[in-house]
């Protein structure tokens, strides 16, 4: 266990994402917290969510589904999957959660899509572009999103609502900002190329990147550490 206090953490990383949206100069309602729970206990999602925070972000999936079912009880909680998925797993997201944010091939895409049951509102989607072009991590290259975008946006009982990335670290604001902005470019380049799909998401920044993201039009922001503690080994 940890010895944090929660309630004061999560108001502070509320605090945080306030103050970066005034410094963007953004309305204080366009950006969203995702509190990543992973390795954390039911209870202290439990106690975030008693606190007024909804949206969570989940890793691993047996994990995840555990806490679902103990937490059944609360109401409006949102579950985000976050991590990265093998194809043979599509099934309990597809039915488990709300949104998304790792899809990086047509094939997990097309198996969501034809396993989210039809009793519930379709799954949100977002596509995890490899901004950075790292060997290292998962994602999309970036000129292959237009291609991926428009298969997907056409799968039914899927909405694809944007683009997630984490770039490579950087230690100055405008080494931060360079990547985000690239991610906010192809956003932007997707909306105009697929005017009816919604659109809207950028889920990007962290807690190291959190206001170079909000600058750059970040619309999900990720915190885990900042507002459960130092995550828990496995």
């Amino acid at each position: 266990m940890t010895d944090i206090a929660l309630p004061e953490s999560l108001a502070q990383a509320h605090e945080r994402l306030t103050n970066a949206l005034k410094m963007a100069e953004r309305p204080l309602d366009s950006a969203m917290l995702l509190a990543v729970s992973k390795t954390k206990p039911a209870s202290m999602i439990r106690q975030a969510w008693q606190h007024g925070q909804r949206e969570f972000g989940e890793n691993y999936l047996q994990e995840a589904l555990e806490k679902q079912a103990e937490l059944a009880d609360l109401e409006s909680i949102v579950w985000h999957f976050i991590g990265p998925l093998q194809s043979n797993k599509t099934r309990a997201v597809a039915e488990n959660f709300a949104w998304m944010h790792s899809v990086d091939r047509l094939k997990i895409a097309k198996r969501l899509s034809e396993q989210r049951p039809e009793h519930l509102p379709p799954l949100n989607i977002c596509l995890q572009v490899n901004i950075s072009r790292e060997a290292s991590k998962s994602g999309v290259m970036p000129d292959e999103v237009m291609a991926l975008a428009k298969e997907v946006a056409a799968l039914p009982r899927l909405n694809l609502r944007g683009l997630m990335a984490i770039p490579a670290p950087s230690d100055s604001l405008a080494e931060q900002r360079a990547p985000l902005a690239a991610l906010r470019q192809l956003l932007t380049d997707l909306q105009v190329a697929l005017p009816d799909a919604p659109l809207d998401t950028l889920s990007m920044g962290m807690s190291d990147d959190l206001e170079a993201a909000v600058l750059e039009g970040a619309t999900l922001v990720r915190l885990g550490t900042a507002i459960f503690g130092a995550r828990t080994t496995q």
